[in-house]
């Protein structure tokens, strides 16, 4: 079934329909085979994008259309937070984890039924390498849960999993007691308690199900020096020894892993083509993810593979691939229809990796999602390319708006694509409120940078936090701004002077939801006062902070400002070097944020009845240049929003205004001229205003 509506899959078809089938050998939506193109050595796919790119809506889809056809494991990674293991919910949804062993356990989980198999090797393996800290129940009955789950899975054990998790529980406690004896013999052990949690944990596994061919699989990779030694528990102790002693423990684990999985894998299964198993890791930037995916890599990068799995996996990062995977094949959406394009290319890990970066929606793809099946009144003809415009094709953004729109209509509201950032949900809550919550999860940090992003760079975001006393343990809170946004994968490396918000989608939500929840001036937060702010700060900067000075101004709302320093500078000045400076300036503060307009300010927006001279009678004071000043500013202002339609007239009115005063100047009619040609066919086709002479 093809996605439609507003389905964050849209586009995704080369990945769901083309690559992954041709991996799995079986086809996307149909139970019929399909030539596999790959055998022996697999690409582990990494799926890459930021936030509401639709990375998790790609593994749910492929789980629906998987499950039941082959064996299938579905486990997201989540940040290590608290001693407790998180556990599979009751809905079929994904799995969680936030350790290796997690994400191992629900591999077991998840795979031993479809399989059919126990996992002999790694089962024990994991028992031996958990466990929890003495007196700590929450973490006990966290652990001993999972055990219970992975002795149910692998159908050692049967009954319900909370009664077999208290069993379980029980017996291990039992032991514990009977090993630690009177109290000094605990007191005596000191620092020991994880080491004998999970010496009892191995003792009641192995009285109860024995180690089975696990004991001589552990003990043949173990180095010379440990003979004599039980494997199991050895390995345990290594694991929480740390260091080096736990990279070995975690390989060792994985090793068995794909052990368990090759094995279950006989001629007769091989000879019937029967699915491998398929393996969705979702956030595999998170510890756990990214050390389960180093380990599988680096094992299938070994030039003496010792169990020729043919795993097929399909993980997702948040961002784009880390630099230092520099032997990954990247390939784009369109480029694995027909073939992944992948092949090993060295020995080193990374080139195991075949990385698709999930592509924005183009405006082909966004008109459907504005098609309503009864439209109550005509939508806007070119609704979807201001949607595309405003949202560069972000998938979770496009859906919102687009819902959004359709909701509106449906109501018999009309909808015009620069009202698009003041819809509401189904729900009745501010688009803005609702996508910035998806995109940016910390509050603390939302909240943060709403204000924050009205400020040019981080510099000036910086004395902005300052001056509006942002209080908590961050000496320096535009920093730490800064930091979440790259720990989100949003930009890297912000220098002090570009802008704190690289994204323009987040960039032009930030500032929509700062004005929208604009506050009055008594608390200091308000839309006014911080442009003030901002203005007095850029001023005291001199020429070079002129043009963002005229910009915060006109944010503010007080255009007569703006229009009584351009035109000074219009008339005062002859160089004729200064014209690419004052064109700048000009262009720069048009792109100013409108302010508030009832009920959270008092502005009207009146830029368009301004720029075509209806409202000349006002300025009556004012000289034929001043007023001209004003008309082809208020123009600017309209047609320098990103995500709106060009208005014709005010097109041809930034033309007609420059060409005014083109020859009242005698230095500068060359520069003006050329600007009065160039910029309203700029301005119509939505491209950057070029600067004559750059």
């Amino acid at each position: 079934m093809r996605s439609s509506g507003t389905s964050p899959l849209h586009g995704r078809d080369p990945l769901l329909r083309s690559l992954v089938p041709r991996l799995t050998g079986l086809t996307y939506d149909e139970r019929s085979r399909t030539p596999r193109e790959h055998h022996g050595d697999l690409p582990v796919v990494l799926v890459t994008g930021h936030h509401g790119m639709g990375r998790s809506a790609v593994l749910a889809d492929l789980a629906s259309h998987y499950r039941d056809r082959l064996p299938l494991a579905h486990v997201k990674v989540v940040p290590t937070e608290s001693g407790a293991l998180p556990y599979a919910p009751d809905d079929g949804a994904a799995a969680t984890a936030s350790t290796l062993v997690g994400v191992l356990a629900e591999l077991v989980c998840a795979l031993a039924p479809g399989l059919r198999r126990r996992f002999p090797v790694l089962t024990p393996g994991l028992f031996a390498v958990s466990g929890w800290e003495r007196d700590n129940s929450e973490q006990r009955d966290a652990t001993c849960l999972l055990h219970a789950r992975l002795l149910r899975a692998c159908r050692l054990a049967d009954g319900d999993e909370d009664t077999l998790r208290h069993t379980w529980a029980t017996a291990v406690e039992g032991r514990l007691k009977d090993a630690a004896g009177d109290g000094t013999e605990r007191e005596r052990e000191g620092d020991r308690d994880g080491e004998a949690v999970t010496d009892a944990v191995m003792a009641e596994y192995t009285e109860r199900y024995g180690p089975g061919p696990a004991r001589d699989w552990y003990g043949r990779r173990f180095p010379p020096g440990t003979d004599g030694q039980d494997p199991l528990p050895l390995l345990g102790e290594w694991f929480h020894q740390g260091g080096d002693y736990r990279d070995f423990a975690e390989q060792s684990l994985m090793a068995a892993f794909l052990h368990d999985i090759a094995a279950s894998y006989g001629r007769l299964q091989r000879w019937n083509r029967e699915p491998w198993p398929l393996v969705l890791l979702d956030d595999a930037h998170h510890t756990a993810g990214r050390t389960f995916l180093d380990l599988l890599l680096k094992n299938r990068a070994l030039p003496e593979r010792p169990d020729h799995e043919e795993l097929v996996v399909v993980a997702t990062r948040l961002g784009e691939l880390p630099e230092d995977d520099d032997d990954a094949i990247r390939r784009e959406l369109v480029d694995v229809v027909r073939s992944s394009g992948w092949e090993r290319r060295g020995r080193a890990p990374s080139a195991g990796l075949l990385a698709v970066p999930l592509a924005p929606l183009s405006r082909d793809d966004i008109l459907p999602l504005l098609v309503p099946d009864r439209p109550a009144r005509p939508l806007h003809p070119y609704l979807a390319s201001a949607v595309h415009s405003l949202t560069g094709g972000h998938p979770a953004a496009t859906t919102v708006l687009c819902a959004a729109v359709l909701d509106a209509t449906g109501r018999g509201a009309g909808v015009e694509p620069r009202g698009l950032l003041e819809l509401t949900t189904k729900e009745g809550r501010a688009v803005t409120e609702v996508l910035l919550e998806r995109l940016l999860p910390d509050r603390r940090q939302r909240d943060r940078l709403t204000l924050l992003s009205l400020a040019r760079d981080s510099t000036a975001a910086e004395a902005l936090a300052a001056h509006l006393r942002f209080q908590g343990p961050d000496q320096l809170p535009a920093n730490s701004a800064t930091d979440y946004l790259e720990d989100q994968q949003w930009q890297r490396l912000t220098s002090p002077d570009e802008p704190l918000v690289a994204d323009m989608l987040l960039q032009t939500l930030l500032v929509h939801e700062a004005r929208r929840t604009s506050r009055g001036v008594e608390d200091g937060r308000g839309w006014q006062e911080i442009h003030r702010f901002l203005r007095i700060h850029h001023a005291q900067r001199g020429e070079s902070g002129e043009a963002d000075a005229l910009r915060h101004t006109l944010a503010a709302g007080n255009a007569e400002t703006v229009v009584a320093a351009l035109a000074e500078e219009f008339q005062s000045e002859q160089d004729e070097q200064a014209a690419a400076h004052w064109v700048l300036c000009l262009r720069y503060a048009a792109t100013a944020p409108t302010p508030p307009t009832p009920p959270a300010g008092d502005w009207i927006d009146e830029r368009t009845q301004v720029a075509l001279g209806a409202h000349d009678g006002r300025y009556a004071e004012l000289d034929e240049i001043e007023r001209c000043v004003n008309r082809l500013l208020h123009a600017l202002w309209h047609v320098s929003e990103p995500h709106a339609e060009p208005d014709p007239d005010m097109c041809k009115a930034v033309g007609e205004e420059l060409a005014f005063l083109s020859p009242r100047h005698r230095s500068w009619h060359a520069v003006l001229g050329q600007a009065a040609r160039s910029w309203p066919v700029a301005a119509r086709r939505k491209r950057p205003l070029p600067i004559p002479g750059e």
